[in-house]
């Protein structure tokens, strides 16, 4: 069975939705590790009640964010994954561990990328008076939230919406539409080719995959 190890920084809300679709065989995959840059994230809870090994790095034990990414990868590798999967983990990762882990890495963001990566999505949607909002599933790359796009789910943006009301309406589609990206990649119909993603041997336009 295909392994992957979880990189996390809070709640773990999509890390749930990553293990109850194991257990439920929708992801025929089994979660080696669940790490994480802060002790205190709930996450490592939830995987520890699972009882799934959980570790934790301080950043502040190293010196620069090159030595904590060199630790970091000691760790993941000693599970040998066949993906890491980022789920909320929020450190901006140095250029060599990307590349170590180039083709085999996702991460979800909470916008309807190329719009709003980094931080605040909802505030700035919601600043713009946007009526359209979503989630990205997209592999990880040297830029910013700029990799090639896998699959986005959109939710609409109500009048009298505030940041809670698009956080709890797009997990809802962060739930469904992360382990399903995450099982593309581990049964090889997912792959990153000269900087662009493919599934099923054709490439994915910029937004993604769309069902016809």
């Amino acid at each position: 069975m295909k392994t992957i190890v979880v990189l996390i920084s809070g709640e773990g809300s999509n890390l749930q939705a990553i293990m109850n679709a194991c257990q439920q065989g929708k992801l025929k995959a089994r979660i080696a590790a669940v790490l994480s840059n802060r002790s205190d994230a709930y996450g490592l809870q939830r995987a520890a009640l699972a009882k799934l090994p959980t570790q934790a790095l301080n950043p502040r034990d190293y010196p620069d964010r090159g030595s904590f990414d060199d630790a970091l990868m000691q760790r993941i590798d000693a599970y040998a994954p066949d993906a890491l999967i980022l789920a909320g983990y929020m450190r901006i990762l140095s250029p060599a561990f990307v590349a170590h882990y180039a083709g085999k890495m996702l991460n979800i963001h909470p916008s309807l990328l190329p719009r709003y990566p980094g931080l605040h999505t909802h505030q700035q949607v919601l600043a713009n008076g946007d009526i359209e909002h979503g989630t990205s599933v997209h592999f990880v790359t040297e830029q910013l939230d700029g990799g090639p796009v896998v699959l986005q789910a959109k939710v609409p943006v109500f009048t009298g919406d505030n940041e809670d009301d698009l956080i709890s309406r797009i997990k809802t589609q962060e739930h469904d539409i992360y382990p399903l990206a995450i099982g593309w990649l581990l049964e090889g119909r997912l792959t990153l080719r000269e900087g662009c993603a493919w599934l099923d041997e054709k490439p994915l336009p910029p937004p993604g995959y769309a069902a016809d």
